[in-house]
């Protein structure tokens, strides 16, 4: 177990998580958006090329 001084270290340590910037949720959302556009393209490429 824990010792309470162990616990308030690691509590100091974290401490609270800073909040998002708005480019921060942009940048996430555009990778996101990227990735899903390029599984659709590769999933189409291979159903033409190689499975056909």
């Amino acid at each position: 177990m824990a010792t309470e001084e162990e616990l308030h270290s690691a509590e100091a340590l974290l401490g609270e998580p800073e909040p998002w910037e708005a480019w921060e949720t942009r940048l996430v959302s555009w990778s996101i958006g990227i990735a899903i556009v390029g599984l659709i393209i590769l999933g189409w490429l291979i159903n033409t090329y190689i499975l056909s």
